[in-house]
């Protein structure tokens, strides 16, 4: 009987320990942190340009719902360059890459909260792409009331980032 239940417990613990470490393995997806998140000591900038960086959407109510605001970033330069993370600063957050054709990769979100796929999306020369930003006013349930401040960073495959800021005053 005693050594039965040592059995067991040994089996529970070699089980925890297994999906501790399975979690922590990164499956292929994105688990490090927001580049270029305030206080996160931000890593160079990135090429890609974009006219508009941040939006406020003013006064929004829980009981409305998702808001949406779509960015455009260009390549201005002469190469084409690989964004090869799309990160978001919370899970309430989510982000996504509109293709020129109208294709849509994502959603991309915090990292640690979940898979978070690779974007790998080419920009060629002179190419636009839409990031859209998509915030859950609910996610955070009733005291996700107040002022918020989320960002969006890419990531290009030199490590050079470019940040987007969506801030509202959220209301019940």
């Amino acid at each position: 009987m005693k050594s039965s239940t040592i059995s067991i417990i040994a089996i529970v613990l070699l089980i925890f320990v297994g999906l501790f470490v399975w979690g922590y393995s990164g499956k292929g997806g994105t688990t490090a942190s927001v580049q270029g998140a305030p206080g996160s000591g931000s890593t160079s900038k990135s090429v890609l340009i974009a006219p508009e960086t941040l939006y406020d959407f003013g006064t929004i109510s829980m009981k409305n719902g998702n808001v949406t605001k779509e960015f455009t970033v260009t390549n201005p330069t002469d190469q084409d360059i690989t964004v090869s993370t799309v990160l978001t600063s919370c899970m309430c957050t989510t982000a996504f890459i509109v293709g020129s054709g109208g294709s849509v990769k994502g959603p991309f979100g915090m990292p640690g909260m979940g898979y978070v796929p690779p974007a790998d999306e080419l920009i060629r020369a002179g190419e636009n792409r839409t990031i859209r930003v998509v915030y859950n006013p609910n996610a955070h349930g009733p005291a996700g009331v107040g002022r918020i401040d989320r960002f969006v960073t890419l990531t290009d495959e030199t490590g050079g980032t470019l940040q987007f800021e969506i801030r509202a005053n959220v209301t019940p």
